[in-house]
């Protein structure tokens, strides 16, 4: 599942205090979603799971329905993963005993593309989606269909909670609220922290000028977004690009103005 795209939509930023291009309450338009770069690698063969792509990658972890204990994960401690048929596998993410992700990951009859369709409860309210990803290249002879190199190609749905962001800037910061995670943060170069984040996100903001604003998120000591957000002239919409320094995926989306 791409946790990283569940993770780029709870923490867009938003601003403090004043009449800007940015102020008010802004909605992911879902089918703007555009994802570059590297692709997501998973293998499920002989009984286990395999995921190269993650951030430290997962290495034969059984794939046996039971939890697994994982380590130097910012928002996992735990992995379940189901196989449920030839085409398809669930994988529950669990950190200090809360399941926290479940994504249903089931490949097309051609194998060319997979369907995710994912719950995260990470923030105040469970959020829902369902995205598409490509096949990049395939897995090892004999290993599930799931197995290989994906790259996400859409999200053909997304709940309320999920696409809302409302935002405030003024001319010393930014402030965000969005489902229960939000933060208040100056154009200082000082790190603050994303409140009600569990991966303990650290931003740095530097203000370009009235309708560009650029983050950089940190997470265990090291940089791991790096994001730009510009408002249009006509304040009704808002672009993001969220570069993943970890996965080298970048991630586009348009908010329109409610």
């Amino acid at each position: 599942m791409n946790k990283l795209l569940v993770s780029a939509l709870l923490l867009v930023p938003a601003a403090a205090l004043a009449a800007s291009a940015f102020d008010g309450t802004w909605k992911m338009r879902v089918g703007s979603i555009q994802v570059t770069g590297k692709p997501d690698v998973w293998v499920i063969a002989e009984g286990t799971y395999s995921c190269a792509s993650c951030d430290p990658p997962v290495d034969r972890l059984p794939a046996d329905g039971a939890f697994h204990k994982v380590s130097g994960h910012a928002y996992y401690d735990e992995l379940q993963v189901r196989v449920l048929d030839a085409r398809t596998a669930e994988i529950t993410q669990r950190q200090n005993g809360k399941t926290v992700v479940v994504g249903t990951m089931q490949v097309s009859a051609d194998g060319k593309s997979l369907s995710n369709k994912f719950t995260s409860f990470q923030g105040a309210q469970p959020v829902t989606g369902t995205f598409t990803e490509k096949r990049v290249a395939a897995g090892p002879p004999g290993s599930h269909a799931l197995s290989g190199s994906w790259l996400q190609d859409q999200m053909t749905d997304a709940s309320d909670a999920l696409r809302t962001v409302s935002i405030v800037m003024s001319a010393e910061g930014f402030a965000m609220q969005s489902n229960g995670q939000s933060y208040s943060a100056k154009f200082d170069g000082k790190p603050y922290p994303v409140s009600g984040d569990p991966g303990n996100t650290q931003v740095v903001l530097k203000k370009i000028n009235g309708r560009t604003v650029e983050e950089v998120d940190y997470r265990q000591g090291k940089v791991v977004d790096e994001i730009q957000i510009v408002a249009a002239a006509d304040g009704k919409t808002v672009m993001m690009s969220d570069k993943d320094v970890a996965h080298g995926q970048t991630t586009t989306m348009i908010f329109d103005k409610q």
